[in-house]
């Protein structure tokens, strides 16, 4: 049913809550804020109602406390994988070579490289979406890639990267069609996919990263923790050092792969 012009914060919450919206308060005043007219309104809130991510209908995701620009197709960023953001800077030298594989937005790049003092700052994605959309939120902090995991990044960077994050697919491939529409629908298949057990895309990083990391340098991924066990017997077996951090409150668990120093 097409939604008619609101200028009512109430009007839009019971729009949003008829639609099935958790948190309709809180993205009605969002919506509310994006809107430069009521007929604007009316559209932002049609097409939250038919089900599109809140933050491709703002064009934009919060992470870390800043706006990230997320165009409609591109990986919407998650507020647990702050958590490893969080775990990378602490980490990290002060004048840090970060490359941000599987990058979406960019936005787990640009969050790191402001935390930190000086950073060389790499990122790619394999989707020309996500591509266009990192470009805008890297700016001049960085170079964006377009590619296959480590495919597109200079040679250069072979044994020279202090902090590896990887945000890869780790869903099961049986599991994606039990995702949120929202997700499942909306975002690339590829940026949730991680195949049989979820952790292809993981394999294939883990088994490349040494040879891009620096001595000492480290690997960061998400994964479940159900996946936890097996995903650290891959990253020893790609001859990294392996341990678990968890965020209770985020529910979310990063795993650190950390390359031998030399002697």
């Amino acid at each position: 049913m097409p939604v008619h012009p609101i200028s009512s914060l109430s009007t839009t919450v019971l729009a949003l809550r008829r639609a099935g919206c958790v948190f309709a308060e809180d993205e009605a005043s969002l919506l509310h804020e994006a809107a430069a007219s009521p007929d604007e309104l009316s559209a932002l809130v049609e097409r939250r109602a038919a089900g599109l991510p809140l933050e491709h209908v703002l064009g934009w995701a919060e992470f870390r406390g800043r706006r990230f620009a997320v165009d409609a197709g591109v990986f919407v960023p998650r507020r647990r994988t702050e958590f490893l953001v969080e775990q990378a800077a602490a980490l990290a030298p002060r004048r840090a070579v970060v490359v941000d594989l599987c990058c979406g937005s960019g936005a787990l790049g640009v969050a790191l490289a402001t935390a930190l003092d000086r950073v060389d700052l790499h990122a790619c994605d394999v989707e020309p979406a996500a591509v266009r959309c990192a470009r805008r939120n890297v700016g001049g902090l960085g170079e964006v890639y377009e590619g296959d995991l480590f495919a597109p990044l200079p040679a250069r960077l072979r044994g020279r990267v202090d902090v590896l994050l990887a945000n890869v697919p780790y869903v099961p491939t049986a599991d994606v069609e039990l995702l949120p529409a929202e997700a499942r629908v909306h975002e690339p298949r590829v940026a949730l996919d991680g195949g049989g057990d979820g952790l292809d895309v993981m394999r294939r990083v883990a088994a490349e990263a040494p040879a891009w990391l620096a001595p000492g340098g480290s690997l960061l991924v998400e994964t479940s923790e159900r996946q936890r066990d097996t995903a650290l017997d891959v990253l020893r077996a790609a001859g990294l050092s392996p341990r678990v951090l968890v965020s209770d409150e985020l529910y979310a668990t990063v795993l650190v792969g950390t390359a031998p120093r030399v002697t």
